[in-house]
Order: structure tokens, then sequence, then C-alpha cells
């Protein structure tokens, strides 16, 4: 008597930007957030945030709430099993019928977390040769303690993401923002005079890395830490850099001084959580490109939303707008990356 053997086969990906109002949804997803909540009547439900390389999306669990919550824990990778829907009050959400484990193997983590556009190894290369510039010595020194080979802050700086949700929001996120912003950085100070390029250059490379200590990632779910929600990434930052500042004998005061001045200055305005405004020429360029950096981010983000087609986005908190794109070739293919 021969036996049939019935293979078990996972869902095909559905991607957050191509579900459609009444679309009955079974795909895996990365579970961003997860939060208890009760009714009115005392009991409890889960709020979600799914998401994938292209977006994020809200899910509400009514039922088996205990289940689901062991399982839809912050940074897993989920099945969900639901209808999505948009409502023109609330928004767009899946209601969820069952949630379970993922199993390993049955999905492909590259349609599911976001990522650099260029390899670790070629941004390593080109932070190298933006290093090999560096001629004023005490910067130097200090650099070479964040970055040189081996260096343990050089290895939370390289893995840490850069923000939550608005930009680079994924592992290796925050050395693609900071070496974005200190190339562009190295390039201006060729074309604006007065400028120290070595003292713009190391602070841009360095004006984020706070973030090592404020931001923790559990697979692909970004929390701030204690000391984020505490301090916040600017002092944060301004501690680091001043003790490996007070660690190397004969640091310039100068420099030292006008180094920091960039990291506490560089959102630009108090009410963005900077101490200071931006009082130097160098400080004002590092606030200036990352900014841009961020924004130009935004876009990346936003255009990895959008379905084959599409041209503008809804309005994006990031950039207080709609974006625009014009003709743009059909969206990549999961785990494809689009031709520079």
């Amino acid at each position: 008597m021969s036996q049939t053997c019935l293979e078990i086969t996972e869902p095909a990906k559905a991607f957050v930007r191509d579900l459609t109002d009444g679309q009955l949804v079974e795909s895996p997803f990365v579970v961003r957030e997860a939060v208890r909540r009760q009714k009115r009547n005392g009991e409890s439900f889960v709020k979600l945030q799914l998401g994938d390389v292209t977006g994020t999306v809200e899910a509400v669990v009514w039922d088996a709430v205990d289940e689901a919550a062991a399982v839809a824990a912050p940074g897993a990778v989920v099945v969900v099993l639901g209808r999505y829907s948009v409502d023109q009050r609330y928004g767009s959400c899946i209601t969820v019928r069952t949630v379970r484990e993922a199993p390993p193997g049955t999905y492909d983590l590259a349609d599911l977390m976001d990522a650099p556009a260029l390899p670790l190894d070629v941004m390593k290369s080109r932070l190298d040769e933006l290093l090999s510039h560096i001629r004023n010595p005490d910067l130097a020194r200090l650099l070479e303690r964040f970055f040189g080979d081996g260096s343990e802050m050089f290895r939370r700086w390289a893995e840490a993401p850069a923000a939550k949700h608005y930009h680079q929001a994924y592992k290796h996120g925050l050395f693609e923002h900071c070496l974005t912003v200190a190339e562009g950085v190295h390039a201006l100070t060729a074309t604006f005079p007065g400028l120290d390029r070595d003292v713009a250059v190391a602070g841009a490379l360095l004006h984020d890395v706070g973030k090592i200590e404020a931001y923790a990632m559990d697979g692909a779910a970004i929390e701030l830490t204690d000391a984020g929600k505490l301090h916040g990434e600017i002092p944060l930052g301004y501690y680091l850099v001043r003790r490996e500042i007070e660690e190397l004998p004969g640091f310039a005061p100068e420099t030292a001084e006008a180094l920091l001045h960039i990291i506490l200055s560089h959102h630009g305005q108090l009410e963005h959580g900077s101490p200071v405004v931006p009082c130097t020429r160098e400080a004002t360029l590092v606030h200036m490109i990352d900014n841009l950096g961020g924004r130009l981010g935004s876009f990346d983000r936003i255009e990895k939303s959008l379905g084959d087609g599409a041209r503008w986005s809804g309005y994006d908190r990031a950039i207080s707008g709609s974006a625009y794109f014009g003709e743009r070739a059909p969206a990549p293919a999961a785990g494809e990356v689009r031709a520079a």
C-alpha cells in the first residue's frame, strides 16, 4: 500500500505596499512593535506593527490574545492570517485571525528587513578612504579609537540603526548615514572657504555616535534604551567622544571644543533637541548635510513603499508632505537591489 506524503508549505509573501482593501492576507511579517491593551469592558487585545522591506502596517488581535502575545514579540518573524481593510477615519489595519511563528527557512530575510544600498565591505573601504585624508594628528588618534580595526566602538557603530522610523531604520543604517554625511561634508569643504576639513569630517562621522547607546535592535525591532529615553542621543554622544578625548594626552583643547560643538549642535535648533545652535562654519555644514541626508533617506523609504506606477505618496511626517517620484521603473522584486 503506497503512502502519500503531505508537504506543508508556507504561504507566499504578501508585501505591505501591495495590500488592497478587503484582501485576505496570509503572509510572514516582522513584528516591529507589540502592545497589549484593554477594551472598556476589561478584555485584552494586542496591537501590532508588522513590517517588511516595503513598509509597515498596523494589526490588531482580538481573540486568543495570550497565545498571540507569546508569539508576536518585537523582532519575531510571524505568519499572520487576517483581513486587511482601509478605514477612512482610522486608516489601514489587518484584523488578525491567527498568528504563528514562521519556521526558519520558510521566508527570505531580504523580503522582511531593509538594508543599505552598498555592501558592508564597500562602505568600510569608503570610510577608510575618508580617514586617510585626516591630517590633524589629534583627530587621527581619536578616529582610530572609534573606527580602527578591532575597535569595539566601530563594531557597535557599524551595526546600529540610524533611526527608529524615518530614515535608515535598519541594521548598518547608522554607518550608511554617517558615511554619506561625511562624504558630502568632505566634498563641500573644497567648495566653501574658511572650513577646517578635518574637524568637519570628524564631526560628521561622530555626530550621531550616541545612537549606539540610545537604540537597541532585536531582529528588526528598534527600541530606545533606558539611556536613550533618559538622556537622549546627543548627550550620550557628547560624553562618549569627550571620554575618549580625555584618554588622549595632549589633545588640543581648541580642537576638542570645535568637535564637541558639532555633536551638540547638529540638530540645528533648540526645539529639535540640540542644547546649542551651530555657531561655527563646520557645525553649520554638518547640520545642513545631516538634515539633507535624513530627508533624502526618507524619500528612499517612501519610494520602497509605493507600488508599480505610483508617483505620489500619501502625507509623510518626515518630509511634512507628500513625495513625488515622476517616471519610475517597476518596483524591484524582493531581495533585488535597484541599479544605481
